[in-house]
């Protein structure tokens, strides 16, 4: 970010303290979920869990989802077991975004932004497999948490985000071109000033600020690049945020793929038009998800 955009954007968003501020058991569940399978305590999760309503809540209502179509879940425990150390870790992050979301007079499309999240953060979680680079259940979380300013942005200008929003919609251009040209920044730059404020891991915050410009991150390029192009696969096949943006990329002349070149010898090998068609054939999954977990 540039000194007059960080001036800028500062001024603006005075209130960052009033930022909602990560529930004081998810640093500690994630750290547990963290743990090498052998060493993970169902119980200490199943306590942790228990103190937040609303997490609980969010869990239950996952196991009992039909995407797991199992018998009915009735205690915490129980939830904890079918869904698994990393579906869980994705369900604390998710619960405290629904619950950061505003409530009402939000310019977009809750459940486009929701399915658009998880939709990234799936997509960024299978090419990372693909392509075998290391941790992709990490960069799952990176595509998760990637347009984190945009909940800065509506819930800090909310008027100014409104108005940014409709000249997207109005223009058929992305969010963030139509940030650039009204507020002078974008998601990107506010959500990087909240990573920080939370403290959130190195990967994850360079993620938020380079997302849309992956030629400019200096550390874990390959990671930005990943989230990069499973943004742009997002929004092209039908996962965005809910109005038509003319967007089109060429995967082999985009600058994240030029990035990944360098760090994955064998990304010629990527099929890329068959990765897509596997992306149209999960899209059903993750809009049952945004459905049935979070209620949208």
């Amino acid at each position: 970010m540039s000194a007059p955009v960080d001036e800028a954007l500062r001024s603006r968003v005075k209130n960052l303290d009033a930022m909602p501020a990560m529930p004081a058991i998810l640093g500690p569940l994630i750290e547990c979920l963290d743990l090498p399978p052998e060493q993970i305590e169902i119980e200490k999760i199943t306590e942790l869990i228990a103190r937040d309503k609303s997490i609980a809540a969010q869990c239950l209502r996952m196991a009992n989802s039909a995407l797991f179509s199992r018998a009915s879940v009735q205690t915490i425990r129980g939830a904890v077991v079918t869904l698994g150390a990393m579906r869980l870790r994705d369900i604390l992050w998710s619960s405290f975004l629904v619950r950061m979301a505003p409530k009402s007079n939000w310019p977009l499309n809750p459940t486009a932004f929701w399915e658009h999240s998880f939709g990234c953060a799936l997509v960024s979680q299978q090419l990372a497999k693909k392509i075998a680079l290391p941790d992709p259940e990490k960069i799952y979380l990176c595509g998760l948490l990637h347009d984190l300013g945009e909940l800065v942005n509506s819930m800090l200008m909310p008027a100014e985000f409104k108005a940014t929003a409709e000249r997207a919609v109005l223009e058929s251009i992305s969010l963030y071109d139509a940030e650039k040209q009204s507020l002078g920044f974008t998601h990107c730059d506010s959500g990087k000033l909240l990573a920080d404020h939370w403290r959130l891991p190195a990967d994850i915050r360079n993620v938020i600020e380079f997302h849309h410009t992956p030629e400019q991150a200096t550390e874990s390029a390959a990671v930005v690049a990943v989230v990069n192009l499973s943004d742009f696969l997002c929004r092209l096949r039908g996962m965005g945020y809910g109005y038509d943006e003319l967007c089109e990329v060429d995967f082999h002349q985009a600058p994240a793929w030029n990035l990944l070149q360098k760090a994955v010898p064998h990304l010629a090998e990527l099929d890329v038009a068959r990765f897509t068609f596997e992306l149209d054939a999960e899209a059903e999954e993750i809009r049952q998800l945004v459905a049935s977990a979070f209620q949208t």
